[in-house]
């Protein structure tokens, strides 16, 4: 009987190299589309070499754009939401995502201006199915980055605050006229108790003798 031979296994690098290659055509496949036989990236974060600091800070802090611009093209990006229906947080998310479509239209727009309106909505439609998730994740996240540095900006204010108004009740000549009697007590109070304790202390120990008791 002859012997079938298997297929020989193959390197454990060389299917990490593979696996790590289809999870980067995957990605590219989502971040891109073919329009026209040109590439063009629907991830906003790969144009970065091309624009300047202001650019940058634009795309990436939320609040760059007015809130009626914003509630204008909610059902444009999101139809299925009940905006009325959400709560605070995840209404606060999905308007900066939608203002991160806005922006992100306007840079590919911008770089790749030969585009026609067809193929513009084209990629908006594919944009919108890709790349919602992702947007609302990058959203969440610089959104509680920044109550963060909100609240802690906010505790240091009020810490300043306080010392700022110690320091002038403390300085304040009516304060110094009613601390100064206080003052004077409490150190009357420490020096009275130290003598006492140091009296006691050195007051001799009278021991009783010991009483036999009959046997």
């Amino acid at each position: 009987m002859p012997i079938k031979l298997g297929s020989l296994p193959k390197p454990v690098g060389a299917t990490v190299s593979l696996q790590q290659d289809s999870q980067l055509q995957r990605r590219l496949q989502q971040d891109s589309i073919e329009l026209a036989g040109k590439t063009v990236y629907l991830n906003p974060f790969l144009y970065w070499r091309r624009f300047d600091a202001n650019t940058d800070r634009w795309l990436r802090e939320p609040g760059q754009m007015d809130e009626e611009q914003i509630e204008k093209n909610r059902l444009r990006f999101y139809p299925e939401v009940v905006w009325e229906g959400l709560g605070e947080e995840d209404k606060a998310v999905k308007a900066a995502a939608v203002e991160m479509f806005l922006k992100s239209l306007e840079l590919i727009s911008t770089f790749n201006p030969e585009l026609t309106a067809g193929q513009l909505l084209e990629l908006e439609r594919k944009m919108a199915v890709t790349k919602k998730r992702a947007f609302e994740r990058w959203v969440a996240k610089s959104l509680k980055r920044r109550s963060q540095a909100q609240l802690a900006e906010k505790r240091r204010f009020s810490r300043d605050r306080w010392l700022r108004e110690w320091q002038e009740w403390s300085l304040d000549p009516v304060t110094r006229k009613a601390l100064l009697p206080i003052s004077g007590l409490l150190l009357l109070g420490g020096l009275t108790g130290w003598f006492m304790g140091t009296q006691q202390f050195c007051r001799p120990l009278i021991l009783q003798p010991g009483v036999q008791q009959p046997r």
